[in-house]
């Protein structure tokens, strides 16, 4: 069974730093795009950031420049640096991977089960 497993939110001041991790666990052949989404309480999920196989990356206006993505092809895993943490990104984190691959299935998009980044004031 393919599965993303996220880590390493938590609690943080602002102004501080996490990183987060997504792997994918099973047999994977190939993953095309991963990427970072965030949903507030009472508001929509929206993009955080995504990495394409070949490392191309895209982020959000309102992280750009606090935020690295980054991934690692052959652990199928992705990475989000966080840092210069704002009230504003509390948030529930969850990893997304586009069109993966395994021996027996291809799936257009794989969930994350989400992970909770709270920035305190």
């Amino acid at each position: 069974q393919v599965q993303l497993v996220e880590s390493g939110g938590g609690l943080v001041q602002a102004g501080g730093s996490l990183r987060l991790s997504c792997a994918a666990s099973g047999t994977i052949w190939s993953i095309n795009t991963m990427g970072w989404y965030r949903q507030a309480p009472g508001n929509q999920r929206e993009v955080v950031a995504t990495i394409t196989s070949g490392g191309k990356s895209n982020y959000a206006n309102s992280v750009k420049g606090r935020f690295t993505i980054s991934r690692d092809n052959a652990k199928n895993t992705v990475y989000l640096q966080m840092t210069s943490l704002k009230p504003e990104d509390t948030a529930v984190y969850s990893c997304n991977a586009g069109d993966l691959t395994t021996p027996t299935l291809r799936l257009s998009s794989l969930w994350g089960q989400g992970i909770q980044v709270t920035v305190s004031s």
